[in-house]
């Protein structure tokens, strides 16, 4: 069953990037240390940090990140906190170089999800990707993942460079075991947007037609086999109504040197919503991404038209033809139940 899943409005999802660094260099990383800093924060100031966004009362997911977050030393310890303060999810984004022994310094019960990052069915093409070696590096991470008892799930960021190798997914998907399969749309900021202006990069994005024939397709193949799906709506049909995440729904971007935004496609620049000093959470003057997200235009996301434009085409008379939705906005398909 296929289903748009609503913005939440009782529950919290923060997504924390506790550093920048990693041992890896994706050609479309979105990490931008210029306006993300390079630092490794501390256990505590972490901790300080994730006690400013929980709030007991709701649903509050964290989803840890990098760079790559198992280089932290204190993951583990950073997880226990979390878990302790009472974060009702906790997930690990992860390329599956799983650093510093972190399959046995946590149990399975502490976090809710192990997520693993591949971009490819096959070796020759994850690699061209996020390096040599990545491919069989994060199968074998899944594998302990797995066999340990831990829940896992994988991305796969849809660009031009890897859609060819998506259907063959479901079949890898069933092999590893994984519980859950996240379609991402690649993002034209960070290393993507560095390179925009060239006509190479340019074409990363997947066209409207082919998202709409071929992720849904593949989404329903991967969803038989028992695994949920959930992959972004991007591109709204002309009965859906467009609405900003921003507006409706808590979701908060954190990174090392303190900036908070609400809206991931503003993280190349310098509109982010907060900014935490000495431990507390303070709201940045104007003007910010929070001016922007009620402005209404032909086109739906703002953002989208001012910083990624490409994945937009308009009529002779000069109006688009369709609306990009928000990006936080999902598709979720889980699999039939069968009746006892």
């Amino acid at each position: 069953m296929s289903e748009t899943v609503a913005f939440s409005k009782n529950s919290v999802n923060v997504f924390f990037h506790i550093l920048t660094k990693c041992n890896l260099t994706c050609t479309h990383c979105y990490i931008n240390p210029g306006q993300h800093g390079n630092n490794t924060l501390s256990v505590d100031t972490v901790t300080a940090w994730l006690n400013l966004f929980v709030n007991k009362t709701r649903n509050d997911n964290l989803i840890l990140l990098g760079g790559e977050p198992t280089l932290h030393p204190d993951l583990d310890k950073i997880v226990i906190s979390a878990r302790k303060m009472g974060y009702s999810s906790i997930t690990i984004d992860t390329n599956g170089y799983l650093f510093h022994d972190i399959l046995n310094k946590i149990k399975p019960d502490d976090i809710d999800f192990l997520s693993f990052s591949l971009d490819g069915a096959t070796a020759e093409t994850n690699d061209k990707i996020r390096g040599n070696g990545c491919y069989d590096q994060c199968v074998s991470g899944i594998q302990n993942a797995v066999e340990r008892g831990f829940k896992t799930s994988l991305i796969f960021t849809v660009s031009n460079e890897n859609i060819h190798e998506l259907h063959m997914m479901p079949a890898l998907l069933s092999h590893l075991g994984v519980n859950r399969f996240f379609i991402q749309v690649i993002g034209i900021r960070g290393k993507s947007g560095d390179k925009s202006g060239t006509p190479e990069n340019k074409k990363l994005q997947v066209d409207r037609n082919t998202w709409m024939s071929l992720i849904p397709m593949v989404a329903k193949q991967v969803a038989d086999l028992g695994i949920i799906v959930t992959y972004p709506k991007v591109f709204l049909k002309s009965t859906e109504i467009f609405e900003c995440a921003g507006l409706v729904a808590e979701n908060y971007f954190i990174f090392p040197n303190g900036r908070v935004y609400r809206c991931p496609l503003c993280e190349d620049f310098s509109l982010h919503s907060f900014e935490i000093r000495d431990n507390a959470l303070i709201e940045k003057e104007k003007i910010n991404e929070q001016d922007l997200f009620a402005l209404n235009i032909p086109e739906g996301c703002v953002m989208n038209k001012l910083v990624q434009s490409g994945n937009l085409s308009y009529k002779d008379d000069g109006t688009p033809e369709y609306q990009i939705a928000c990006c936080l906005l999902k598709e979720e398909v889980t699999p039939r139940t069968t009746a006892l």
